[in-house]
């Protein structure tokens, strides 16, 4: 039940109607939202309608485009050939055809995606439900389809006399327009019409318009004249019989399409109930559209729904007058409306605009809403019941016709609620008790809310009198809520608290406006200190309610924040420990690189030490050094990587020493060999040396060759490699006999072997000296094309630039005295011209 009959008007939903019609494709769906869209007192209904709404929201999301959205009321078209020998008219049964077929194509989806996704996506069992009901049309669409063209028109192949009869109008009208031609080509020749005139129709005849004065000059008929009178339209002589031969044929194109739609419309006459069904079919899902649509625009959900009365809602917002706010570039502030678990009735108070009636409204228009079967604008973590019965009294409900007054009125709806009310309604009364001498009518609406509680009726209730929200100290069923208002702005914060009653705030608002003190004065005297004290205890409690309410929050959001911190340092630490873990496998790669090389370098070592005739003690420490290096290396994997680093450098410090220790023994080997080679010692000869000396690195035996002097460095050819050596470290040797400097040895390690292969695979045969001084760039080249000889390249790049030319010119200069250099050139214009030196190795 509901109560009274503008219920809807009262809680705005006359307007959400609107809204929804003006989201109707047809008049299908809004006429299924003025007759069906009512109040269900029934969870199972409730639950169902919800549940076609959701549906359809999600099959639209996944297969909106899987369908054709015609939805063309025909009821009336369709009706009205039940009588024999009528007919339907093109567009009504292209209308039809349109419309049934988005019936055929919904109610397959239905069935096949209910009977497919179920797995991937929860099956639509409501619409499929919806659709059992609904037959297939595709016999009727096809035939219909045989006889239109997709825009609606009989077509020429309709039927084989239709077809004849539409060849022989066009070639008369082609004959006619031929004859119109030549009758206006000869007319315009004689000077009797104007060169840019055309044949027209006039009463569906082929005419020529010619002017008043020449009208004489053509033979014909005259059918019609202009408005001014200057121009008259003349059907010539020769036409005639063949237009009256065209007004024939159309009269037999038109039996034979009458003919044609007859036919058609005794196919659809036996399928009108099925096609009415179809029609409503087609009616609910333009309305669930609608909905869907108008949900979207709201964020409306369909909540956690129990069978049962509740109302446990969170951030629930009156959507028409969040629309009314977002117009005005004002927002809502939603409201949290939460009943305890034994109350039945909330009695709210507060200042007035404070939003008292705001919130009895959305708890009217939700709760009706969801009944209604339309999903709500809440959170979804919101719970909603199902009430048998509503009823309201807000606003004023005088009537003249009546004899009301307003207090009448009210007491007209207390006693209606009375007699009517059970433990599965719902109350919404705003300003309990007022419209009559406020003593009384603060009592009489005591003693009717006693009446409430008796009967376990659930309510929403506001009101300004102390008593009323003193009831709730005698009954547990009954708790007070209040509108919160922020008294140091003195503005309503338009958010309900349940627990405690509210301040009605008279005497801050009047001091607010502007009352004069000594009227606010008497006006405290009249009514006592002890009731403006207990109203600002009242205020207090509120302050301080909100205080710790503000305090708990807080201390739940910085648990919130703490969990998420806590959250993140596991995350962090688990990041660390398998960051931690790569650095170990890095760490222990390098120092098996570190090994291989220091291995490698021990063997040269080694090498040298057995070409300077060194005693055998020597290279068994070199070799024992080599195994506690690699003992220490392997010792260090099982370590943490800062211990790993230590030992890296340990190591690392002890090769330095070794280094030196080899230095200083390497000298004093070499000089014993040169002097027992011969027989002198030998002395700083570096201002002998020069190109083309025979020379060898102190310390060593290995012969070379200068090929160039570059500053203090000299270019050495060492069997087949070029060396840069400093002058310094070289001394000079007697050219042997034989040439014994081209005679190297062909022994290479494997350590070496894999350098080599390693070097070959990364070197480009490219340099960019762009930038550089012309000293840094001849070092450069020097290694440069050291590296390209040793790899046996043909030809590489030098990027130089043009610039001013100078670098360009030490290069090529330095280029030119480098043994193994075949020739250099610029390169081709078209890939960089002079700012390029292309070298040919020999």
């Amino acid at each position: 039940m509901i109560y009274p009959e503008n219920f809807e008007k009262k809680i705005g939903f006359t307007e959400v109607r609107r809204l929804l019609k003006g989201r109707c494709l047809s008049t299908l769906g809004t006429e299924w939202v003025d007759n069906q869209v009512t109040f269900r007192s029934k969870y199972a209904d409730v639950m169902q309608a919800l549940g076609l709404v959701e549906e359809l929201r999600r099959f639209a999301m996944l297969y909106e485009d899987a369908y054709e959205a015609n939805f063309f009321d025909v009821r009336e078209s369709v009706l009205h050939i039940r009588p024999d020998r009528t007919y339907m008219e093109e567009i009504n049964l292209f209308n039809l055809k349109r419309s049934l077929h988005t019936v055929d194509q919904l109610t397959s989806l239905f069935k096949r995606q209910s009977a497919d996704d179920g797995e991937e996506h929860a099956p639509f069992t409501h619409l499929m439900a919806l659709a059992e009901s609904v037959g297939s049309f595709e016999d009727v669409v096809n035939r219909i389809d045989e006889v239109l063209n997709k825009y609606g028109r009989i077509k020429d192949t309709a039927s084989p006399k239709l077809l004849t009869v539409r060849h022989s109008i066009e070639q008369t009208t082609r004959n006619i327009s031929h004859s119109l031609r030549n009758i206006i080509q000869e007319a315009q020749n004689a000077g009797y019409i104007d060169r840019d005139v055309t044949p027209t129709l006039r009463d569906g005849r082929l005419v020529i318009p010619v002017t008043t004065s020449a009208k004489r000059k053509i033979k014909g008929i005259v059918h019609d004249e202009s408005a001014t009178g200057k121009t008259v339209f003349i059907e010539p002589t020769a036409v005639v019989e063949a237009n009256n031969r065209i007004r024939q044929l159309e009269s037999e194109e038109k039996r034979e399409i009458i003919r044609i739609l007859q036919e058609l419309s005794d196919m659809v006459r036996p399928r009108i109930p099925d096609i009415m069904g179809a029609m409503k079919f087609l009616a609910h899902i333009d309305y669930l559209h609608a909905v869907a649509s108008i949900a979207d625009s709201w964020n409306a959900i369909v909540p956690n729904v129990e069978n049962r009365p509740q109302i446990h809602w969170l951030e629930a917002v009156h959507p028409l007058l969040q629309k009314s706010l977002m117009q005005h570039g004002s927002k809502m502030v939603p409201l949290d409306i939460k009943m305890p678990e034994k109350a039945k009735i909330i009695i709210i108070s507060g200042p007035n605009a404070g939003g008292k009636s705001v919130c009895l409204k959305t708890v009217g228009l939700l709760q009706y809403m969801l009944q209604c079967g339309l999903p709500v604008p809440v959170n979804e973590r919101s719970k909603m019941g199902v009430f048998s019965s509503m009823f309201i009294d807000i606003g004023d409900e005088q009537s003249l016709e009546d004899d009301l007054s307003t207090y009448s009125s009210h007491l007209l709806n207390m006693k209606q609620m009375m007699k009517h009310t059970n433990n599965h309604s719902l109350l919404l009364i705003d300003e309990f008790g007022s419209g009559t001498e406020p003593q009384i009518g603060g009592a009489l609406a005591e003693a009717i809310l006693h009446r409430f509680v008796a009967s376990h009726t659930y309510g929403i209730i506001t009101t300004h009198y102390q008593n009323l929200k003193r009831v709730a100290e005698n009954y547990p069923t009954v708790v007070n809520g209040a509108m919160l208002y922020d008294r140091g702005e003195m503005q309503p914060l338009f958010r309900m608290q349940v627990g405690n009653p509210g301040s009605s705030f008279a005497i801050e608002i009047a001091r607010k406006i502007g009352i004069p003190e000594d009227v606010i004065a008497e006006a405290t005297d009249m009514v006592g200190e002890n009731y403006i004290l207990s109203d600002k205890y009242l205020q207090d409690i509120v302050r301080d309610k909100m205080y710790w309410e503000k305090k708990r929050k807080n201390v739940h959001k910085q648990e919130k924040q703490l969990e998420d911190a806590l959250s993140r340092y596991d995350a962090e630490m688990e990041k660390l420990n398998n960051e931690r873990k790569t650095v170990l496998v890095n760490a222990r790669e390098e120092a098996r690189q570190l090994l291989s090389q220091t291995n490698a370098k021990i063997e040269n070592t080694i090498r040298s030490i057995r070409e300077a005739q060194a005693e055998k003690e020597r290279t068994r420490e070199a070799r024992q050094e080599l195994q506690s290096f690699k003992d220490e290396v392997e010792q260090a994997e099982n370590r943490e990587d800062d211990a790993i680093a230590r030992k890296i450098a340990k190591i690392q410090r002890r090769q330095e020493r070794r280094k030196n220790k080899e230095n200083k023994k390497g000298d004093a080997t070499a000089q014993l060999s040169a002097t027992s080679s011969n027989g002198t010692q030998p002395r700083d000869t570096a201002g002998k040396i020069s190109v083309g000396s025979t020379v060898r690195i102190k310390g060593q035996t290995t012969l070379g060759k200068v090929e160039a002097i570059l500053g203090k460095q000299a270019r050495v050819l060492f069997g087949m490699m070029y060396t840069n050596v400093p002058i310094s470290r070289l001394q000079p040797a007697e050219k042997p006999k034989e040439d014994t400097i081209s005679k190297v040895a062909t022994f290479l390690s494997k350590e070496t072997r894999d350098a080599m292969y390693e070097k070959k695979l990364h070197f480009k045969p490219e340099i960019d000296l762009r930038g550089m001084r012309a000293d840094e760039a001849v070092n450069e080249v020097a290694h440069f094309l050291d590296d390209a000889i040793q790899l046996e390249y043909p030809q590489v790049r030098i990027l130089h630039g043009t610039g001013t030319g100078a670098l360009r010119q030490a290069i090529r200069q330095y280029v030119s005295s480098v043994r193994g250099v075949k020739s250099y050139h610029d390169e081709h214009v078209q890939f960089g011209g002079a700012g390029i030196t292309v070298v040919e190795l020999a």
